[in-house]
Protein backbone atom coordinates (compact mmCIF):
# COMPACT_ATOMS: atom_id res chain seq x y z
CA UNK A 1 0.00 0.00 0.00
CA UNK A 2 2.98 2.48 1.00
CA UNK A 3 5.23 1.72 -2.36
CA UNK A 4 1.57 2.69 -4.40
CA UNK A 5 1.21 6.00 -2.64
CA UNK A 6 4.58 6.75 -3.11
CA UNK A 7 4.17 6.54 -6.55
CA UNK A 8 1.31 8.21 -7.08
CA UNK A 9 2.92 11.20 -5.39
CA UNK A 10 5.98 10.65 -7.25
CA UNK A 11 3.77 11.14 -10.28
CA UNK A 12 1.95 13.93 -8.93
CA UNK A 13 4.82 16.19 -8.38
CA UNK A 14 6.34 15.11 -11.81
CA UNK A 15 3.12 16.13 -13.32
CA UNK A 16 3.03 19.55 -10.91
CA UNK A 17 6.88 20.13 -12.34
CA UNK A 18 6.41 19.53 -15.79
CA UNK A 19 3.40 21.42 -15.97
CA UNK A 20 5.44 24.86 -14.04
CA UNK A 21 8.06 23.90 -16.67
CA UNK A 22 5.36 24.04 -19.86
CA UNK A 23 3.98 27.26 -18.33
CA UNK A 24 7.32 29.15 -18.56
CA UNK A 25 8.27 28.23 -21.48
CA UNK A 26 11.10 25.56 -20.28
CA UNK A 27 9.66 22.83 -21.44
CA UNK A 28 11.96 20.77 -24.35
CA UNK A 29 13.20 17.28 -25.18
CA UNK A 30 16.29 17.66 -22.73
CA UNK A 31 14.54 19.08 -20.21
CA UNK A 32 14.53 16.68 -17.02
CA UNK A 33 12.51 18.59 -14.41
CA UNK A 34 9.20 16.92 -14.55
CA UNK A 35 10.52 14.67 -16.58
CA UNK A 36 12.98 12.14 -14.56
CA UNK A 37 12.72 13.88 -11.26
CA UNK A 38 9.67 16.42 -9.73
CA UNK A 39 12.66 18.42 -7.66
CA UNK A 40 16.28 18.96 -7.56
CA UNK A 41 16.81 19.56 -4.09
CA UNK A 42 14.93 20.98 -1.14
CA UNK A 43 16.57 22.93 1.52
CA UNK A 44 16.03 21.65 5.23
CA UNK A 45 16.56 24.93 7.11
CA UNK A 46 17.77 23.22 11.34
CA UNK A 47 18.94 26.25 12.51
CA UNK A 48 19.32 30.31 11.35
CA UNK A 49 22.98 30.96 13.37
CA UNK A 50 25.94 30.68 11.85
CA UNK A 51 29.90 30.49 13.38
CA UNK A 52 30.82 33.29 9.91
CA UNK A 53 29.97 36.90 8.82
CA UNK A 54 30.20 36.32 5.25
CA UNK A 55 30.12 39.45 3.12
CA UNK A 56 27.23 37.84 0.73
CA UNK A 57 24.45 36.29 2.67
CA UNK A 58 21.03 34.99 2.27
CA UNK A 59 20.12 35.29 5.98
CA UNK A 60 17.86 37.89 7.09
CA UNK A 61 19.52 40.30 9.79
CA UNK A 62 17.45 38.81 12.78
CA UNK A 63 18.97 35.66 11.81
CA UNK A 64 20.67 35.50 15.12
CA UNK A 65 18.15 36.28 17.27
CA UNK A 66 15.98 33.51 16.11
CA UNK A 67 15.97 29.89 18.04
CA UNK A 68 16.68 26.97 16.27
CA UNK A 69 12.89 24.98 15.49
CA UNK A 70 12.26 22.00 17.68
CA UNK A 71 13.00 19.19 16.63
CA UNK A 72 9.12 17.84 16.38
CA UNK A 73 8.91 21.07 13.97
CA UNK A 74 11.58 19.97 11.78
CA UNK A 75 10.10 16.04 11.43
CA UNK A 76 6.80 17.28 10.30
CA UNK A 77 8.48 19.58 7.45
CA UNK A 78 10.36 16.61 6.74
CA UNK A 79 7.21 14.53 6.21
CA UNK A 80 5.50 17.87 4.42
CA UNK A 81 8.90 16.88 1.61
CA UNK A 82 8.03 13.24 1.48
CA UNK A 83 4.18 13.91 0.66
CA UNK A 84 4.55 16.33 -1.50
CA UNK A 85 7.75 14.92 -3.96
CA UNK A 86 7.71 11.24 -2.89
CA UNK A 87 11.06 9.15 -1.93
CA UNK A 88 14.28 9.51 -3.76
CA UNK A 89 13.92 13.20 -2.82
CA UNK A 90 17.25 15.17 -2.43
CA UNK A 91 17.31 17.13 0.74
CA UNK A 92 19.72 19.67 1.93
CA UNK A 93 20.15 19.99 5.74
CA UNK A 94 20.92 23.33 5.90
CA UNK A 95 21.13 26.86 8.00
CA UNK A 96 22.87 28.89 9.12
CA UNK A 97 25.71 26.46 10.02
CA UNK A 98 23.66 22.86 10.86
CA UNK A 99 26.55 21.86 12.78
CA UNK A 100 25.89 24.53 15.29
CA UNK A 101 22.86 22.11 16.38
CA UNK A 102 23.56 19.50 18.98
CA UNK A 103 24.67 16.48 17.50
CA UNK A 104 22.45 14.61 18.53
CA UNK A 105 19.99 16.75 16.92
CA UNK A 106 21.67 16.41 13.67
CA UNK A 107 21.79 12.69 13.72
CA UNK A 108 18.17 12.47 14.34
CA UNK A 109 17.42 14.46 11.85
CA UNK A 110 19.50 12.96 9.30
CA UNK A 111 18.32 9.34 10.65
CA UNK A 112 14.48 10.79 10.25
CA UNK A 113 15.09 11.78 6.53
CA UNK A 114 17.11 8.09 5.59
CA UNK A 115 13.82 6.45 7.51
CA UNK A 116 11.34 8.26 4.90
CA UNK A 117 13.68 7.16 2.25
CA UNK A 118 14.93 11.19 1.12
CA UNK A 119 17.92 11.63 0.51
CA UNK A 120 20.00 13.70 2.72
CA UNK A 121 23.01 16.14 2.50
CA UNK A 122 24.82 18.43 4.49
CA UNK A 123 25.47 21.70 3.41
CA UNK A 124 28.36 23.60 5.65
CA UNK A 125 31.16 25.68 5.94
CA UNK A 126 33.50 22.71 7.82
CA UNK A 127 34.17 24.44 10.41
CA UNK A 128 33.03 21.93 12.77
CA UNK A 129 31.82 19.41 10.14
CA UNK A 130 35.02 16.90 12.08
CA UNK A 131 35.76 13.15 10.20
CA UNK A 132 34.02 11.93 13.24
CA UNK A 133 30.70 14.16 13.07
CA UNK A 134 30.81 12.55 8.81
CA UNK A 135 31.11 9.02 10.18
CA UNK A 136 28.22 9.51 12.64
CA UNK A 137 26.14 11.01 9.97
CA UNK A 138 26.67 8.25 7.51
CA UNK A 139 25.75 6.10 10.13
CA UNK A 140 22.61 7.77 10.27
CA UNK A 141 22.36 7.92 6.41
CA UNK A 142 23.96 10.74 5.39
CA UNK A 143 24.41 10.19 1.62
CA UNK A 144 26.14 13.92 0.57
CA UNK A 145 28.16 16.50 2.09
CA UNK A 146 28.43 20.34 0.38
CA UNK A 147 31.62 22.13 1.44
CA UNK A 148 31.29 25.73 1.09
CA UNK A 149 34.48 27.26 1.01
CA UNK A 150 34.87 30.97 -1.34
CA UNK A 151 36.50 34.28 0.13
CA UNK A 152 33.05 35.55 1.36
CA UNK A 153 33.85 34.20 4.18
CA UNK A 154 36.69 36.01 5.49
CA UNK A 155 37.81 33.37 7.42
CA UNK A 156 40.89 34.12 9.10
CA UNK A 157 44.37 33.47 7.59
CA UNK A 158 43.01 32.58 4.22
CA UNK A 159 42.99 35.89 2.20
CA UNK A 160 42.72 34.76 -1.35
CA UNK A 161 40.90 31.51 -2.94
CA UNK A 162 44.19 29.63 -3.84
CA UNK A 163 44.98 30.49 -0.09
CA UNK A 164 41.84 28.49 0.92
CA UNK A 165 42.65 25.91 -1.40
CA UNK A 166 44.85 24.68 1.77
CA UNK A 167 41.37 24.58 3.41
CA UNK A 168 39.48 22.46 0.79
CA UNK A 169 42.65 19.94 0.65
CA UNK A 170 41.99 19.50 3.94
CA UNK A 171 38.08 19.12 3.70
CA UNK A 172 38.60 16.66 0.95
CA UNK A 173 40.92 14.34 3.01
CA UNK A 174 38.48 14.57 5.76
CA UNK A 175 35.67 13.08 3.91
CA UNK A 176 37.90 10.75 1.42
CA UNK A 177 36.75 6.89 1.35
CA UNK A 178 33.14 7.44 3.06
CA UNK A 179 30.39 6.67 1.51
CA UNK A 180 29.98 10.04 0.48
CA UNK A 181 29.05 11.97 -2.47
CA UNK A 182 31.64 15.33 -1.94
CA UNK A 183 30.60 18.57 -3.63
CA UNK A 184 32.00 21.93 -2.78
CA UNK A 185 30.15 25.12 -3.35
CA UNK A 186 31.77 28.44 -3.94
CA UNK A 187 29.86 31.71 -4.02
CA UNK A 188 31.04 34.09 -7.14
CA UNK A 189 31.63 37.52 -6.89
CA UNK A 190 33.63 40.70 -8.45
CA UNK A 191 36.62 39.76 -5.84
CA UNK A 192 36.97 35.62 -6.76
CA UNK A 193 35.51 35.44 -10.48
CA UNK A 194 38.74 35.85 -12.09
CA UNK A 195 39.84 32.76 -9.85
CA UNK A 196 37.00 30.52 -11.38
CA UNK A 197 39.46 28.90 -14.14
CA UNK A 198 41.68 27.91 -11.23
CA UNK A 199 39.07 26.64 -8.92
CA UNK A 200 37.69 24.43 -11.91
CA UNK A 201 41.12 22.87 -12.53
CA UNK A 202 41.22 22.71 -8.54
CA UNK A 203 38.06 20.19 -8.13
CA UNK A 204 39.27 18.19 -11.83
CA UNK A 205 42.48 17.56 -9.97
CA UNK A 206 40.67 16.31 -6.98
CA UNK A 207 37.91 14.76 -8.97
CA UNK A 208 38.72 11.39 -7.55
CA UNK A 209 36.66 12.27 -4.67
CA UNK A 210 34.84 15.37 -5.62
CA UNK A 211 31.94 14.82 -7.30
CA UNK A 212 30.55 18.38 -7.99
CA UNK A 213 31.31 21.70 -7.55
CA UNK A 214 28.42 24.27 -7.44
CA UNK A 215 28.99 28.17 -8.38
CA UNK A 216 26.58 30.65 -7.23
CA UNK A 217 26.25 33.89 -8.41
CA UNK A 218 26.35 36.92 -6.07
CA UNK A 219 22.90 38.13 -5.31
CA UNK A 220 21.54 40.96 -3.91
CA UNK A 221 19.44 39.39 -0.71
CA UNK A 222 19.86 38.71 2.76
CA UNK A 223 21.79 40.41 5.19
CA UNK A 224 25.32 40.48 3.42
CA UNK A 225 27.00 43.70 2.78
CA UNK A 226 28.23 43.60 -1.05
CA UNK A 227 25.00 44.11 -2.97
CA UNK A 228 24.33 43.75 -6.06
CA UNK A 229 27.02 41.91 -8.65
CA UNK A 230 29.45 43.46 -11.51
CA UNK A 231 26.87 42.98 -14.80
CA UNK A 232 29.64 40.81 -16.39
CA UNK A 233 29.29 38.12 -14.19
CA UNK A 234 26.52 35.93 -15.23
CA UNK A 235 25.53 32.29 -16.59
CA UNK A 236 27.74 32.59 -19.69
CA UNK A 237 30.76 34.09 -18.98
CA UNK A 238 31.13 31.62 -15.65
CA UNK A 239 30.97 29.00 -18.34
CA UNK A 240 33.76 30.76 -20.39
CA UNK A 241 35.63 30.40 -17.27
CA UNK A 242 34.48 27.22 -16.32
CA UNK A 243 35.41 25.55 -19.66
CA UNK A 244 38.55 27.54 -19.81
CA UNK A 245 39.77 25.86 -16.35
CA UNK A 246 38.81 22.69 -17.85
CA UNK A 247 41.84 23.13 -20.37
CA UNK A 248 38.82 22.34 -22.59
CA UNK A 249 38.60 23.86 -26.15
CA UNK A 250 35.12 23.54 -26.11
CA UNK A 251 32.69 22.27 -23.26
CA UNK A 252 28.91 21.73 -23.63
CA UNK A 253 26.50 23.56 -20.91
CA UNK A 254 22.65 22.33 -20.59
CA UNK A 255 23.19 19.18 -22.58
CA UNK A 256 20.34 18.32 -19.66
CA UNK A 257 18.53 21.18 -18.74
CA UNK A 258 17.25 21.63 -14.88
CA UNK A 259 14.73 23.97 -14.36
CA UNK A 260 14.73 27.80 -16.26
CA UNK A 261 17.46 28.65 -18.78
CA UNK A 262 18.88 31.41 -16.84
CA UNK A 263 18.58 29.91 -13.26
CA UNK A 264 20.75 27.08 -13.89
CA UNK A 265 23.56 25.38 -15.71
CA UNK A 266 25.50 22.52 -16.06
CA UNK A 267 28.05 20.40 -17.45
CA UNK A 268 29.66 17.13 -16.80
CA UNK A 269 33.33 15.68 -17.39
CA UNK A 270 35.04 12.62 -17.09
CA UNK A 271 38.26 12.48 -15.58
CA UNK A 272 41.55 10.51 -16.27
CA UNK A 273 45.10 10.62 -15.30
CA UNK A 274 43.83 14.27 -13.87
CA UNK A 275 42.60 15.50 -17.69
CA UNK A 276 38.78 16.31 -18.23
CA UNK A 277 36.91 15.15 -21.36
CA UNK A 278 32.88 16.91 -22.19
CA UNK A 279 31.27 13.22 -20.94
CA UNK A 280 28.32 15.03 -23.16
CA UNK A 281 30.43 15.74 -26.07
CA UNK A 282 27.86 13.74 -27.81
CA UNK A 283 24.63 15.11 -26.85
CA UNK A 284 22.01 14.11 -29.18
CA UNK A 285 22.83 10.47 -27.48
CA UNK A 286 22.91 11.64 -23.97
CA UNK A 287 19.38 13.57 -24.39
CA UNK A 288 18.29 10.27 -25.99
CA UNK A 289 19.30 8.20 -23.20
CA UNK A 290 18.29 10.24 -20.42
CA UNK A 291 14.64 10.80 -22.34
CA UNK A 292 14.54 6.84 -22.96
CA UNK A 293 15.25 5.40 -18.98
CA UNK A 294 13.60 8.63 -17.54
CA UNK A 295 10.93 6.60 -16.04
CA UNK A 296 13.43 4.11 -14.71
CA UNK A 297 15.01 5.11 -11.07
CA UNK A 298 18.48 5.62 -11.18
CA UNK A 299 20.27 4.49 -7.71
CA UNK A 300 23.02 7.29 -7.21
CA UNK A 301 24.22 5.88 -3.64
CA UNK A 302 27.38 5.18 -5.06
CA UNK A 303 28.91 5.91 -9.04
CA UNK A 304 29.20 2.44 -9.47
CA UNK A 305 25.65 1.85 -8.42
CA UNK A 306 24.52 4.71 -10.63
CA UNK A 307 26.58 3.10 -13.72
CA UNK A 308 24.45 -0.44 -12.70
CA UNK A 309 21.56 1.28 -13.08
CA UNK A 310 22.04 3.06 -16.41
CA UNK A 311 23.59 -0.25 -17.91
CA UNK A 312 20.58 -2.11 -17.11
CA UNK A 313 18.18 0.60 -18.19
CA UNK A 314 20.17 0.84 -21.43
CA UNK A 315 19.74 -3.32 -21.70
CA UNK A 316 15.92 -3.13 -21.13
CA UNK A 317 15.86 -1.39 -24.51
CA UNK A 318 18.25 -3.30 -27.50
CA UNK A 319 18.59 -0.05 -30.31
CA UNK A 320 19.35 2.13 -27.15
CA UNK A 321 22.14 -0.15 -25.88
CA UNK A 322 23.54 -0.36 -29.13
CA UNK A 323 23.77 3.42 -29.16
CA UNK A 324 24.95 3.01 -25.69
CA UNK A 325 27.98 0.75 -26.77
CA UNK A 326 28.71 2.63 -30.25
CA UNK A 327 28.98 5.96 -27.58
CA UNK A 328 31.25 3.92 -24.96
CA UNK A 329 33.41 3.13 -27.66
CA UNK A 330 33.75 6.32 -29.19
CA UNK A 331 34.46 7.90 -25.35
CA UNK A 332 37.11 5.82 -24.65
CA UNK A 333 38.54 6.01 -28.21
CA UNK A 334 38.81 10.03 -27.61
CA UNK A 335 40.23 9.33 -23.89
CA UNK A 336 42.87 6.24 -24.71
CA UNK A 337 46.00 7.92 -23.67
CA UNK A 338 44.75 8.93 -20.01
CA UNK A 339 42.91 6.12 -19.98
CA UNK A 340 46.16 3.75 -20.75
CA UNK A 341 47.93 6.32 -18.26
CA UNK A 342 45.03 5.66 -15.88
CA UNK A 343 44.81 2.39 -15.71
CA UNK A 344 41.05 2.23 -16.83
CA UNK A 345 40.26 4.78 -13.58
CA UNK A 346 37.67 7.20 -15.30
CA UNK A 347 36.12 9.98 -12.35
CA UNK A 348 33.06 11.84 -12.95
CA UNK A 349 32.72 15.46 -12.13
CA UNK A 350 29.85 18.07 -12.72
CA UNK A 351 29.96 21.23 -12.52
CA UNK A 352 27.05 23.56 -11.76
CA UNK A 353 25.81 27.30 -11.69
CA UNK A 354 22.97 28.84 -9.91
CA UNK A 355 21.84 32.31 -10.93
CA UNK A 356 19.86 33.69 -7.70
CA UNK A 357 17.40 36.36 -8.19
CA UNK A 358 18.09 39.76 -5.93
CA UNK A 359 15.55 39.96 -3.83
CA UNK A 360 13.82 43.36 -5.37
CA UNK A 361 13.76 41.26 -8.87
CA UNK A 362 12.46 38.60 -8.54
CA UNK A 363 11.37 37.13 -12.59
CA UNK A 364 7.67 35.41 -11.83
CA UNK A 365 8.57 32.80 -14.59
CA UNK A 366 11.85 31.80 -13.06
CA UNK A 367 10.13 31.18 -9.28
CA UNK A 368 7.43 29.45 -11.18
CA UNK A 369 9.91 27.36 -13.24
CA UNK A 370 12.41 26.55 -9.76
CA UNK A 371 13.75 23.50 -8.78
CA UNK A 372 15.48 24.51 -5.94
CA UNK A 373 13.23 24.60 -2.84
CA UNK A 374 12.88 25.89 0.60
CA UNK A 375 10.55 23.75 3.03
CA UNK A 376 8.41 26.33 5.23
CA UNK A 377 5.63 25.80 7.81
CA UNK A 378 3.28 26.13 4.76
CA UNK A 379 5.27 23.66 2.20
CA UNK A 380 7.50 23.78 -0.53
CA UNK A 381 8.44 27.45 -1.93
CA UNK A 382 11.04 28.72 -4.52
CA UNK A 383 14.37 29.62 -2.96
CA UNK A 384 15.09 32.92 -4.04
CA UNK A 385 11.50 33.88 -3.07
CA UNK A 386 11.97 32.56 0.38
CA UNK A 387 15.28 34.10 0.62
CA UNK A 388 13.27 37.76 -0.66
CA UNK A 389 11.39 37.37 2.61
CA UNK A 390 12.65 35.25 5.12
CA UNK A 391 11.50 36.56 8.14
CA UNK A 392 7.68 36.48 7.20
CA UNK A 393 8.17 33.04 7.74
CA UNK A 394 10.66 32.47 10.38
CA UNK A 395 9.38 35.23 13.11
CA UNK A 396 5.95 33.50 12.97
CA UNK A 397 4.41 32.05 15.80
CA UNK A 398 4.18 28.45 15.23
CA UNK A 399 1.50 26.45 16.76
CA UNK A 400 2.83 23.28 19.24
CA UNK A 401 1.17 20.84 21.47
CA UNK A 402 2.08 23.39 24.30
CA UNK A 403 0.83 26.42 22.88
CA UNK A 404 2.70 28.97 20.09
CA UNK A 405 6.29 28.78 19.71
CA UNK A 406 7.90 32.02 19.44
CA UNK A 407 10.77 31.95 17.27
CA UNK A 408 12.72 34.86 18.68
CA UNK A 409 14.72 34.37 21.99
CA UNK A 410 13.41 35.81 25.04
CA UNK A 411 13.89 38.76 27.74
CA UNK A 412 15.99 36.28 29.94
CA UNK A 413 19.00 37.18 27.25
CA UNK A 414 18.74 40.66 28.02
CA UNK A 415 16.36 41.77 25.02
CA UNK A 416 12.54 41.34 24.47
CA UNK A 417 10.86 39.52 22.13
CA UNK A 418 10.86 41.99 19.49
CA UNK A 419 9.13 42.85 16.23
CA UNK A 420 12.32 42.17 13.17
CA UNK A 421 12.17 45.97 11.97
CA UNK A 422 14.05 46.43 15.75
CA UNK A 423 16.97 44.91 14.95
CA UNK A 424 18.77 47.86 15.89
CA UNK A 425 17.68 47.00 19.91
CA UNK A 426 19.26 43.22 19.42
CA UNK A 427 22.94 43.25 21.08
CA UNK A 428 25.77 43.78 18.70
CA UNK A 429 26.87 39.94 19.26
CA UNK A 430 23.50 39.63 17.61
CA UNK A 431 24.46 41.19 14.78
CA UNK A 432 25.46 40.19 11.21
CA UNK A 433 26.14 41.37 7.68
CA UNK A 434 24.41 45.11 7.17
CA UNK A 435 22.95 45.53 10.65
CA UNK A 436 26.33 44.78 12.43
CA UNK A 437 28.09 47.08 9.91
CA UNK A 438 25.46 49.90 10.82
CA UNK A 439 25.89 49.17 14.30
CA UNK A 440 29.72 49.63 14.50
CA UNK A 441 29.38 53.09 12.42
CA UNK A 442 27.51 54.14 14.98
CA UNK A 443 29.20 53.19 17.68
CA UNK A 444 32.66 54.49 16.02
CA UNK A 445 30.59 57.79 15.36
CA UNK A 446 29.49 58.41 19.45
CA UNK A 447 32.58 57.86 20.37
CA UNK A 448 34.32 60.39 18.56
CA UNK A 449 31.76 62.59 18.97
CA UNK A 450 32.91 66.50 20.55
CA UNK A 451 32.88 66.18 24.46
CA UNK A 452 33.73 62.11 24.34
CA UNK A 453 36.50 60.22 24.99
CA UNK A 454 38.09 58.56 22.22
Amino acid sequence: MEHKQSARVARDALAEMRASQQRSGQWHAHQMAGRRWPVACVSLEITQRCNLDCTLCYLSESAEAVRDFPLDELFRRIEMIHRHYGPGTDVQVSGGEPTLRRRDDLVAIVRCLASRGLRASLLTNGIKASRELLVQLCEAGLTDVAFHVDTTQQRGGYATEVELNELRREYIERARGLPLGVFFNTTVHAGNFDDVPMLAAFFVTHADVVRLASFQLQAETGRGVLGARLQQIHNDSLAQRLRRGTGLPELKFNVLAAGHHDCNRSAVLLVADGRAHDAFADSAFVQRFMRETAHLRIDRDTPWRALRSLVRAALARPALTLAALRWVVASAWRMRRDLVAARGRVHKLTLFSHNFMDACHLDAQRIDACVFMAITQDGPLSMCAYNARRDDFLLRPLPTAAGNWQPLRHAREGVPTVPAASVASFPIKWLKGRSRAAALRARCATASAPGRAP
